[in-house]
């Protein structure tokens, strides 16, 4: 499931007197436009928007489900989670488990592996794993990084299925020495980039995790029916995809209308791809994805 804010802003409308252009953001972000929260909308609101339509897909009801899990690094407040307001939000009552995982935009990933964790071991039956991230609200609308972002929501619901050729693995990585590339200050209301360094990590991390998932399970890129990456921008996914030497056009996106909408990148992007009936079952499908921190991962599933 997913849920994106009604809103839209188009570079033109944003743009004004910053120092860049329309054009350039197309051409090197590859994004046109994005969804913006309203004032009075937030992370807990979409999460659970997104998680009601998981829930939903999956021919569930609420309380069915053992264990919520929010990927964000936009939560509503400091105190309680995001999780818990979006579990009241979605009107789940069974006193399940619910609590934020902060890995930024690797966030979804985290929160898969966990929760595929909890089912394997048989401490859980349906989890609800939703990134969601509200970032027009920590963007300074004057400094011409603003560009990059939008908000937006999507979720999953992984369940106990005893498959013959079922498949689940993921690895995770992070290196805090990157903590100063893509924060937000103790001080500060709105977020601060290295663009520079974003690139140059996100360009070194994303077709090595890859790679190191394929080699795990001695499976190559040909094996792979679909990458579904982090959308950190059009610029970062084409360097990926020259390192990893397949065509530009392997690497699903929805960044023209929808922008770097961080946790939520890769689930929002598996619902919009799974609604318009391009995933199959027996599907092979490749998550990917660089966050600040840095963190960074890859998982492998099969539809």
């Amino acid at each position: 499931g997913s849920y994106v804010p009604s809103k839209i802003l188009t570079n033109e409308e944003i743009v004004g007197d910053l120092p860049t252009s329309p054009e350039w953001i197309v051409q090197t972000l590859g994004i046109r436009q994005r969804c913006v929260a309203d004032s009075e909308e937030f992370t807990s609101d979409l999460a659970a928007r997104a998680g009601l339509s998981a829930i939903a897909s999956a021919g569930l009801e609420p309380n069915e489900i053992d264990l919520i899990i929010v990927a964000t690094s936009t939560p509503d407040r400091k105190v309680p989670s995001s999780a818990c307001m979006a579990q009241s939000k979605m009107g789940i009552r069974n006193g399940c488990p619910a609590f934020d995982v902060a890995a930024v935009c690797s966030g979804f990933l985290y929160g898969i592996t966990i929760a595929g964790q909890f089912i394997q071991n048989g401490v859980y039956d349906r989890a609800l794993v939703i990134g969601a991230d509200t970032y027009s609200k920590v963007t300074n609308w004057n400094h011409r990084n603003c560009v990059f972002f939008g908000d937006g929501s999507g979720a999953v619901v992984l369940e106990r299925d005893n498959r013959v050729n079922g498949m689940f693995s993921s690895i995770l990585f992070a290196d805090g020495e990157g903590m100063d590339d893509f924060t937000i200050f103790p001080t500060d209301a709105y977020f601060t980039m290295n663009g520079k360094a974003v690139y140059e990590k996100a360009t070194a991390a994303l077709p090595e995790c890859i790679q190191q998932i394929l080699c795990m399970n001695g499976l190559e890129l040909e094996d792979v029916s679909m990458i579904i990456p982090h959308q950190a921008s059009a610029h970062v996914l084409k360097r990926a995809a020259e390192i990893l030497n397949v065509p530009y056009s392997r690497m699903q996106t929805n960044l023209e209308l929808y922008a770097n909408t961080a946790g939520a990148t890769v689930p929002l992007l598996l619902d919009q791809l799974n609604r318009r009936g391009l995933i199959h079952k027996n599907d092979l499908l490749l998550f990917a994805a660089i966050g600040a921190g840095w963190t960074w991962g890859a998982t492998l599933y099969r539809w």
